[in-house]
């Protein structure tokens, strides 16, 4: 089965027919909320909003582990987190979409493992690939059945937030070869590997990274809604496209 973990602006599905909802309790404590299970065009589906169905739970309070944990608990084999980013690079410009094949964790504090706790062997786990390929190569077949424009790879910088990034530091995330910034994609792509999960992100860019275009001097909020409410729209759409191309879920 396919999941749908939904980001800043995408709290809901309006596309998905609802068949019910279920409460999961983890040994990692509380999820988001209850799993939204339902069909896209005829597809079995889960979503689960990373924030809360409300946007109530900052990144950095996320219960990655649990959210995790409870996809994988109903069976899931495939997800595909969207979430909205800050354009670093030129091509990262409001409203493109991106799908990256990279990742660099500047997060602290996050319980970011499975493995850990009395008794559990050492593990290592190679991380080379953060991102599936196979599910990378789906999101972006969804993305050109859905006619839609996108930039294939890319860098994605997870930060700590909530506050957004200094000039000084999208310079330097720059330096060390992020394209874009977001806040939540570690440690969900990390745990998603440790559990057995084939794991994409399908990228929004909401707003010109700090010290950028229009954010040269400061991050207007209010276009970064403009810009989520109107690509969400074609991300509800491309989802509809990419669950059409394949019905092995």
């Amino acid at each position: 089965m396919l999941a749908i973990i939904g980001g800043t602006g995408l709290t809901k599905l309006a596309n998905l027919e609802i068949t019910h909802r279920q409460v999961i309790r983890t040994p990692y404590g509380e999820p988001s909320g209850a799993l939204t299970f339902g069909n896209i065009c005829g597809h079995s589906v889960i979503f689960l909003a990373r924030h809360g169905y409300g946007h109530t739970i900052p990144p950095h309070e996320v219960n990655y582990r649990a959210n995790i944990w409870a996809l994988h608990s109903q069976k899931v084999k495939n997800v595909i987190s969207v979430a909205a980013v800050g354009g670093i690079h030129a091509d990262l410009v409001p409203g493109v979409i991106v799908v990256p094949d990279q990742i660099i964790d500047y997060t602290y504090g996050r319980k970011n493992t499975y493995f850990e706790g009395n008794g559990k062997p050492v593990t290592h786990m190679d991380f080379t690939e953060p991102y599936c390929d196979y599910m990378r190569s789906r999101c972006k077949d969804g993305i050109l059945a859905a006619g839609e424009k996108f930039v294939d790879g890319g860098v994605y910088a997870s930060v700590q937030g909530p506050r957004l990034e200094t000039k000084a530091e999208i310079d330097r995330l720059e330096r060390d070869g992020a394209t874009m910034v977001g806040m939540t994609g570690m440690p969900e792509a990390a745990l998603a590997k440790e559990i057995g999960l084939s794991y994409a992100t399908i990228g929004v860019v909401a707003n010109y990274a700090a010290g950028r275009g229009s954010s040269a001097h400061r991050i207007s909020y209010e276009e970064i809604d403009t810009v989520l409410k109107a690509s969400m729209g074609r991300v509800r759409n491309i989802l509809e496209h990419l669950v059409d191309l394949d019905n092995g879920d």
